[in-house]
């Protein structure tokens, strides 16, 4: 008989190949003298683990003022690299709310074609409906018939009614209707798609600029979120969207997804450590109920190794 695996089985599981990768390059420094040559392999360790050089430096630091014994064992260089990582993690990890008022609260989602966009869409609505919201989704990427019908699908399946325009039509049109027959029909949330190609940051940023214009005639404070989706599987490349997306949609929050599926995991304490955005939610697999808020305490011990889920 088979039993549904919990949150904390999944992100064990999520970011093991992370936790692997992280361990392996730690391994060998541990019982040496900690003295600047070794502490300066355990930086080189922790930046190629993606943790970042802010992270890794500080993690430096702790070592090197002299409180730990110099001749720390590997699990105690992990233990103080879990502790650091969470004190980062902690001050990112924020769930949305849902506080708009009037209703709905509108969630702009962007990224890239590829980051896991579409899907992470419709998993939120599926959060939020657990949390007893309507919601609504809006195909604002009207630039693909593909982005369309794929969402227009996911909403099927969640159980949650879309709005649509033709392929090729005004994006800030089908956010105008969608805002109309959220608000007539007591809606919480609207959740929007939007275009992700940057091949072309000034058409981008215009058509953004056009639904914001919308969206402020209707309720000046919509957008009350704009959600950026990363893949951690791109690693540091992730960073560098964090610069252009804030640059031409004035990111207020991300959701990295495909955790799972890299050794690159440790981007996401990158993330939060260059850029202190709120960090909203994380994905570990495929399933409707596999993007969740974190605790910053689990996913640090995670990430370092030192759950006592990940290693014998």
């Amino acid at each position: 008989m088979s039993t549904t695996p919990t949150w904390h089985e999944r992100l064990l599981g999520g970011f093991k190949k992370t936790s692997d990768r992280l361990v392996g390059n730690l391994a060998g420094l541990g019982g040496a003298r900690l003295d600047d040559d070794t502490l300066d392999e355990v930086e080189e360790a922790l930046i190629a683990s993606d943790l970042g050089p802010d992270t890794a430096g500080k993690i430096r630091t702790r070592l090197a003022e002299g409180t730990f014994e110099r001749n720390m064992e590997e699990l105690g260089i992990r233990l103080v690299v879990a502790e650091e990582v969470e004190k980062t993690l902690a001050r990112v990890a924020t769930p949305i709310e849902v506080t708009a008022f009037p209703r709905p609260q509108v969630i702009l989602v962007i990224g890239v074609n590829g980051s896991g966009k579409t899907t992470t869409i419709a998993k939120l609505a599926h959060l939020l409906m657990e949390q007893d919201y309507g919601v609504m989704l809006a195909a604002g990427d009207t630039f693909r018939a593909a982005a369309i019908g794929q969402l227009r699908t996911w909403a099927e399946r969640v159980g949650v009614p879309i709005v649509t325009g033709p392929e090729g039509g005004d994006a800030a049109g089908v956010v105008w209707d969608a805002v109309k027959k959220a608000t007539e029909t007591g809606i919480d949330v609207l959740i929007v798609d939007t275009a992700g190609r940057l091949q072309n940051k000034r058409e981008l940023m215009d058509e953004l600029a056009k639904i914001r214009r919308v969206l402020g005639r209707i309720n000046p404070a919509s957008p009350h979120d704009v959600v950026l989706v990363l893949d951690a599987t791109t690693g540091q490349n992730a960073l560098s969207q964090i610069e252009v997306f804030k640059e031409v949609a004035g990111v207020t929050g991300l959701v990295m997804t495909k955790l799972d599926g890299t050794a690159r995991g440790g981007v996401l304490v990158a993330a939060a450590e260059k850029y202190g955005l709120p960090i909203h939610a994380i994905g570990v697999g495929e399933g409707m109920t596999d993007l969740r808020p974190f605790d910053a305490n689990e996913v640090a011990r995670i990430i370092a190794g030192v759950d006592q889920g990940v290693r014998k």
